[in-house]
């Protein structure tokens, strides 16, 4: 027996018969026709629920409803992936998508946070970055590798040394004098290491020979004249050291390659120290305490070896002056008394490796690169005029320690009439 037709399934038919098969009639939730509605997330099955956020949906009800645009730029490659690889999921879930889509494209999320540690990563001076700024540089000044001292292309490959350097290189270059002591490493390591190498190098032999002389008079008193050739024989050997006194203590920048793998430890060692024990640390190095005292011990070494040899030099050509005055005034051969050439020498070694070592290190890596250059690095004039008031008073110094040291030891004695 056949079923009138149900008035729900009248119903059905009648809507099926719309032409616009994008409305619908909702008889169970409330009576009568309700308005027509525009498709939301509700509608679409579930595998299109993850694009929805990612369309412009139109605003106004009855509007034709438009395809999907494409991800905006700010999409990160994450959520795509997960889209393609059928990866769809709640609406936590690509809420969670989009955001950490968006925050990847603003330099956010995961791949932001890479970044912010690359950032980090420059400003402690990674090889990498280091060599990035100094090519980088290079790139600036018009110059290629090839064109630097093969020790300075070395240490920019690897990474030892950044941009600073190289507008500094290319700063001193501009001077022809300065261009051919570049020419040589160990100018070329101080040179890069302190703009100001030559002028304190200047300071120190300009004083050389006023403060030491003026030391000696002080301390010798009426006896100046009387003992005149040992104060020629202090000063001529002041001076010849002067130069090593203010070479070897002076920061430098490390351009030297590594060691061969089959050198002994103590000579890795202590080319891994520094020329200054107390200088700062250069394009991200860093020296242990047990390197620093390397660094004295190095330069004690040196310094002995300079000491002894210009002492040899100064008593040397004292003791000739000495004997040709003899020789034309017969009356002054009882008062020549010769100079004791191998005692005096190796005294005056055994005095710059303990004295001057320290206090030129000192001077150098404290005083100078510590103290007066963070303060005045803008007024080149006024700490230019610093250094050699603290570098003549440190001079003078050391000629009074030197006196009393020469006499205590028997090497020099004092005038019979000051003993008196």
């Amino acid at each position: 027996m056949a079923l009138p037709p149900s008035p729900s399934a009248s119903s059905l038919s009648a809507a099926s018969a719309q032409p616009t098969p994008l409305h619908l009639h909702l008889t169970s939730r409330a009576p009568g026709r309700l308005p027509l509605l525009h498709f939301s997330r509700a509608a679409l099955p579930p595998p299109l629920r993850a694009r929805i956020p990612r369309t412009n949906l139109p605003a106004a009800p009855g509007t034709p409803l438009h395809r999907a645009l494409p991800p905006p730029p700010s999409a990160s490659v994450s959520s795509s992936s997960s889209i393609a690889g059928g990866g769809f999921g709640s609406d936590e879930a690509d809420d969670g998508h989009n955001h950490h889509g968006g925050d990847g494209g603003e330099g956010g999320g995961d791949d932001g946070g890479h970044n912010d540690h690359g950032d980090e990563g420059g400003a402690d001076e990674s090889p990498g970055d280091a060599r990035g700024e100094a090519l980088f540089v290079l790139a600036q000044l018009g110059r290629k590798l090839d064109t630097l001292p093969s020790d300075l292309a070395a240490a920019i490959e690897s990474g030892r040394i950044g941009g600073d350097i190289v507008s500094r290189f290319n700063e001193l270059e501009a001077n022809g004098f300065i261009k051919w002591l570049l020419q040589f490493e160990g100018f070329r390591e101080r040179l890069l290491a302190d703009e100001l190498f030559l002028t304190k190098l200047g300071i120190e032999c300009g004083i050389g020979l006023v403060a030491k002389t003026a030391a000696e008079l002080q301390k010798r008193g009426d006896n100046f004249f009387k003992e005149i050739e040992v104060v020629i024989s202090d000063v001529v050997m002041a001076i010849v050291a002067d130069v090593m006194l203010v070479y070897l203590p002076a920061p430098t920048i490390g351009l030297k390659p590594p060691l061969a793998r089959n050198a002994s430890a103590i000579a890795k060692f202590f080319s891994s120290c520094p020329d200054n024990s107390f200088q700062i640390a250069l394009a991200g190095r860093s020296f242990t305490l047990v390197q620093r005292l390397g660094a004295f011990v190095r330069n004690a070494a040196k310094l002995l070896a300079v000491g002894t040899t210009a002492s040899f030099i100064g008593t040397s050509v004292t003791n000739t002056v000495l004997k040709a005055k003899a020789a034309v005034n017969k009356d002054l051969e009882d008062e020549v008394v010769e100079i004791p050439v191998v005692q005096t020498s190796v005294a005056y070694g055994v005095y710059m490796s303990i004295s001057s070592n320290l206090r030129y290190q000192l001077l150098a890596g404290v005083i100078e690169q510590r103290i007066l250059e963070p303060l005045l690095h803008n007024q080149k004039l006024l700490l230019s005029a610093m250094s050699f008031i603290v570098r003549t008073g440190n001079t003078f110094l050391g000629s009074l320690l030197w006196i009393d040291y020469a006499r205590w030891i028997g090497v020099q004695k004092a005038h019979d009439h000051e003993e008196a």
